[in-house]
């Protein structure tokens, strides 16, 4: 079983041992790690609701399929439009421009002030979504507490964006990271409590916790975000790394020209992450019209995925951030090498990964659930891990340092024909076999996933195409390193 990974392996070594590579990767990798760590804290937070809602009842992991879709879908929008201050803020500080780059932070927490408001209309009034999933009675209703409870995580999860993308772009993840695992630990304690329930004791006036289900999970998130951003304030006044940045302690007034700068990089920025993501979330609402148990099945093949997207993820932020920072300094001929080898590692990586995962891919979901008709329900999907995951780091990393380079429109149109044209679509046409040529064994969520693979192929050749081809336009101060 391990021959085909050995063989890759050795098929990626040349690459990966070419010694201009290596040396971006050096660079890269401390930027990369604690993004890494991080964002695996935060997907920690669906992976722990996941685990905990499938040992409660099928019905309630259903409804944090269709809930958690609905507010990824939201709050990914939004967050792609704040983290409009992570290339911006960038390139102001490998300029040395400390105190415009601190104020890039301030108009990025209004900016998520506002967009809070027109997210929580959504959380709030979800029958748009629900209407999608065609759920039933029982689940909606889940659903709907779900969302309601994620209303009031929303605004700190938005400010606390804002805060990690100029973390990023001023090469400081450690301190998110940080956060981030703080905030994690609170949340499993906090989520057995409310999803189970408990028998309280006596010295807390004794009583029962009645459990909530589903409704429990969102409950915790926000208690924990409301937190996690706290603290992030808390930061930024005690830490001495930020009196650069002159942030005062008192919010800036809003700025217009810095506002629409960052709404002229946010809005494709978040519109290519909501179609991107919406992709994804939006085959939850359909493959529930199947039933219970295809779309617990689904979830849980899907926060696997995500959690291993993770890595290309981070590699992405890193060169993003190193790209925009050399930019910023007059280098673009180190901006150019950055970009291009975390796309090269990216990629490598990914294809490790994915085989590993592949090869172990049953062990791995019995770690989810011991339900065997659910475990039966997400193995097909994960026969298209290797080909999915690849194609997804490369047109993730390919994404992030475009944005580098303040290029957000193009991909957006791609990221529309990949994920939506193709990959929803197809997937749509596929599963249900609108078409009438769909073979029985596509049908249902196996079609979903095997056209989502395709529409991220599509997307992988069309960002790292374009990218390539951009890169050729910049100028550059001084030759590159042979091997690029």
């Amino acid at each position: 079983m391990l021959a085909p990974l050995r063989a890759l392996l050795r098929a990626l070594a040349p690459a990966l041992l070419r010694a201009p590579l290596l040396g971006s990767a050096r660079r890269i990798a401390p930027l990369a790690w604690p993004v890494f760590v991080g964002q695996l804290a935060v997907l920690a937070f669906a992976t722990i609701d996941t685990i905990m809602v499938a040992r409660y009842t099928a019905i309630d992991l259903a409804a944090l399929a269709i809930g958690g879709a609905a507010y990824v879908t939201v709050f990914v929008g939004l967050m792609g439009m704040v983290l409009a201050v992570a290339p911006i803020a960038g390139h102001l500080f490998g300029a040395g421009r400390h105190k415009e780059c601190g104020r890039q932070l301030h108009q990025a927490m209004w900016l998520a002030l506002v967009l809070s408001v027109v997210g929580n209309a959504a959380l709030l009034f979800p029958q748009p979504f629900l209407s999608l999933s065609q759920a039933g009675p029982e689940v909606s209703a889940k659903a709907r507490g779900y969302l309601a409870a994620l209303a009031f995580a929303l605004p700190p999860a938005l400010l606390f964006t804002a805060f990690r993308g100029f973390n990023t772009a001023v090469s400081r993840p450690k301190v998110v990271m940080a956060l981030q695992l703080a905030a994690l630990l609170l949340k499993v304690p906090l989520t057995a409590l409310l999803v189970f329930g408990a028998t309280l004791p006596a010295s807390l006036g004794g009583g029962h916790l009645h459990a909530l289900g589903t409704p429990g999970c969102g409950v915790a998130t926000a208690v924990v975000m409301t937190l996690q951003m706290l603290a992030a304030l808390w930061v930024l006044r005690r830490d001495p790394f930020y009196a650069r940045f002159e942030l005062g302690r008192r919010p800036q007034a809003v700025d217009r020209a810095s506002q629409r700068a960052l709404l002229r990089l946010g809005v494709p920025m978040g519109l290519s992450i909501a179609i991107e993501v919406s992709g994804f979330t939006f085959m939850a609402f359909f493959i529930s019209r199947l039933g219970a148990t295809p779309v617990a099945g689904h979830q849980i093949a899907l926060n696997l995925v995500s959690m291993m997207f993770m890595l290309p993820l981070a590699i992405g932020n890193a060169a993003s951030a190193l790209v925009a920072q050399r930019l910023g300094a007059g280098d673009p001929s180190d901006a150019r090498r950055l970009g291009w080898h975390g796309l090269e590692l990216g990629v490598s990586i990914a294809a490790s990964v994915s085989t590993v995962v592949y090869l172990a891919r049953a062990p791995i979901l019995n770690l989810y659930t011991h339900d065997a008709v659910i475990v039966d329900a997400a193995l097909p999907l994960l026969a298209w891990v290797v080909v999915f995951h690849v194609a997804d780091a490369a047109q993730t990393v390919s994404a992030f340092v475009l944005r580098a380079y303040r290029v957000a429109t193009a991909p957006m149109v791609i990221y529309a024909i990949a994920i939506w044209g193709v990959g929803l679509g197809g997937g749509y046409a596929v599963a249900f076999d609108t078409t009438g040529l769909s073979p029985a064994w596509l049908q249902g969520a196996q079609g979903f996933w095997s056209a989502a693979t395709v529409g991220l192929v599509v997307a992988a050749l069309g960002l790292s195409g374009f990218l390539r081809w951009m890169l050729h336009q910049q100028p550059t101060t001084r030759p590159l390193h042979n091997g690029r």
